[in-house]
């Protein structure tokens, strides 16, 4: 069992980047709660040390998010206790952790994990149980899903969250007002009630001269809203079929703007007209690189454009459009998709192997239980969302003006409650990356719909023996 459970937890390090985005694939981790680019490098360190702090007086942590070298830093600066901050890259850092904790390393003392890796995590022992520390008589602080996420299978809490991450669709409310004659959020979300109704509305946007999407991955954070397994058998159900119509039709039919996501036509078209792009060049071609800002625009400055419409994010996209929206400032709102999802969060831990545990709780208790700390890191993150309820109330009808005045912090707490955790199963992200691997070869003419599915059971068979499968 152990050996089983340590080749699953490298099998996730080796996927934890990857996207199902309707079979299509990313440069970058679409789990982050700030806009970055890849990691050049495989770990970065940060160890800034107190001279007022010595011997136990110090808290190492391991993270595969920015955010925690933040954190860190404040918690230093409160509290004089030395903080040292290893950034990993997130596909290497189950790897790493196991190795370490495996190994019989005292440090790190705090250890993260994003909600695809934590089952593993917690079933190898790696998080310390935090009820013993008195974590029950917060439960009802932190936003639901979040509090559950962070439990095993036993019901004990062995991580938090400092944020929510529940998914919307981030549109262009002059775009809709032209098409639609409507910008309202809930007569936007309509348009993208299930997965039929948005090809629908893929197909007026295009008749007008627009792109519903940027890219054809835009609605993979809505695509979870059953469970992968059910009783220890697979479950393919409806809507997964009807997504993966949804994305072969925007493929086939030129429906988006054949912007990969991460890359630069897809950040361009956030702030207006992009070049309009192909099946065949979707990924660039010997002279246009779409990783390559300067030669990007310049190949493809006598291309034909059009605008997008919406993009599809967690609730860190806010910040994402934030830096890139451009001209098109105070032009976005925010609706509900066909489901309720969610995207990463970085969910916070004591290493049970740490030598400093009560510190390491004070830590933990600090990054996701104070009021202070979450209204200092809203405004230090220029507007990620908190987890923490009293401070989503007080902030609930903060007005965002790049979202026309919207109060996003409202929106995102109402997501937030709809979404179901039991739906999140430990296979997840395989069958998620198969399924999507099938939706590719589908809409590439690579296979047909019937021989991409049957192969698709045939890896499920392989891949996950435990798991039955009927066809």
């Amino acid at each position: 069992m152990k050996a089983k459970k340590a080749a699953s937890l490298m099998l996730a390090g080796v996927m934890a980047m990857s996207l199902t985005a309707c079979g299509g694939s990313s440069k970058n981790s679409s789990t982050d709660t700030k806009d970055s680019t890849a990691q050049d490098s495989t770990t970065k360190e940060n160890a800034s040390e107190s001279a007022a702090a010595d011997g136990d007086q110090k808290l190492v942590i391991w993270t595969l998010a920015d955010d925690l070298e933040d954190f860190g830093n404040r918690y230093m600066e409160q509290t004089g206790v030395a903080v040292e901050t290893t950034v990993i890259a997130p596909e290497e850092y189950p790897t790493k952790l196991q190795t370490a904790l495996l190994g019989g390393e005292t440090e790190p003392d705090i250890v993260v994990g994003e909600p695809q890796m934590l089952e593993d995590f917690f079933d190898q022992g790696f998080f310390e149980d935090l009820d013993q520390f008195g974590a029950q008589d917060y439960a009802d602080q932190i936003v639901d899903y979040v509090w559950e996420v962070g439990q095993d299978s036993n019901g004990v809490q062995r991580a938090i969250s400092y944020q929510i991450t529940p998914a919307g669709i981030y549109y262009r409310r002059d775009i809709a007002q032209t098409v639609f004659g409507t910008d309202d959020p809930d007569e936007i979300g309509k348009l993208f009630a299930d997965y039929p109704t948005i090809l629908e509305t893929a197909k007026t946007l295009k008749d007008k001269g627009y792109r519903i999407f940027a890219s054809d991955s835009e609605i993979n954070y809505f695509s979870g809203d059953s469970a992968w397994v059910i009783d220890g058998k697979l479950n393919v159900a409806q809507a997964r079929q009807d997504y993966m119509d949804l994305c072969v039709e925007l493929y086939q039919q030129d429906l988006t703007a054949y912007a990969a996501q991460w890359a630069t036509p897809w950040y361009m078209a956030m702030s207006g007209p992009v070049p309009l792009l192909t099946a065949e060049t979707q990924w660039g071609t010997d002279d246009m690189n779409i990783w390559d800002e300067a030669n990007f625009k310049e190949a493809t400055a006598d291309y034909e454009t059009t605008e997008v419409f919406a993009y599809g994010l967690p609730s860190w996209g806010v910040l994402t459009l934030r830096d890139h929206v451009g001209d098109t400032s105070g032009k976005w709102g925010v609706c509900s998709g066909p489901a309720y999802g969610f995207g990463g969060g970085t969910f916070i831990g004591i290493s049970s192997q740490s030598e400093r545990k009560e510190l390491a709780w004070d830590f933990v208790k600090f990054c996701t239980l104070n009021e202070d700390t979450a209204e200092w890191w809203i405004e230090f993150s220029e507007g990620d969302t908190v987890s923490l309820k009293s401070v989503l109330e007080k902030h609930k009808d903060d007005p965002n003006e790049t979202y026309g005045g919207q109060n996003l912090y409202a929106f995102w707490l109402k997501q937030a409650e709809g979404i179901d955790y039991s739906k999140v199963t430990r296979y997840d992200k395989g069958i998620g990356d198969a399924w999507g691997n099938a939706i590719s070869a589908i809409k590439t003419g690579e296979k047909t719909k019937d021989q991409a599915i049957s192969d698709f059971y045939d890896l499920v068979e392989s891949t996950y023996p435990d798991i039955e499968v009927t066809r």
